[in-house]
């Protein structure tokens, strides 16, 4: 198969750009614009992670689904490197998201919240996942480049 796996090369890494711009950059960066109190700022949030989450999905079906069609072998290491964020993308639409969201609508309404390491999980989780899908991606351009560049040597003999 000559497209063997560059949807999900491709797709890998717009994944990692989501998630770079989204958990690293506007999700303490909205804090910062003038205006923007905490109960306008928590809203925001939880609207853009929900469809951060959405995304997501969409992103491991594509890649899932171009994993089969291409007949990837899933005794390789690259399937570790693909379940480790999804079993993370797991808990956090399953549990982090849903325990962060309760904590946002309790801070929104006005009422006090006692100090939760919810967050931290939540980055400590997103940073495992740009990792692994990182590497994953780059494993599979690597063996493209590799099999492209065999299968040219091989065609000007």
């Amino acid at each position: 198969m000559k497209n063997k796996y560059y949807i999900s090369i491709i797709v890998a890494f717009i994944w990692v750009g989501f998630v770079c711009a989204i958990s690293f950059m506007e999700s303490w960066l909205k804090f910062q614009a003038p205006g923007i109190t905490l109960p306008l700022g928590l809203g925001i949030g939880r609207l853009v992670f929900n469809a951060l989450n959405k995304a997501e999905w969409f992103f491991a079906v594509l890649i899932s689904i171009n994993l089969v069609v291409s007949k990837h072998s899933f005794k390789q290491v690259s399937t570790i490197l693909f379940a480790i964020p999804i079993v993370l993308l797991l808990l956090q639409t399953f549990w982090l998201l849903p325990a962060l969201d309760a904590r946002a609508e309790l801070a929104i309404s006005g009422a006090t919240t006692t100090p939760s390491t919810l967050h931290w999980w939540f980055v400590g989780m997103e940073v495992i996942k740009v990792g692994f899908l990182f590497i994953f991606g780059f494993i599979h351009l690597k063996k493209r480049i590799k099999n492209d560049y065999c299968r040219k040597s091989l065609t000007q003999f």
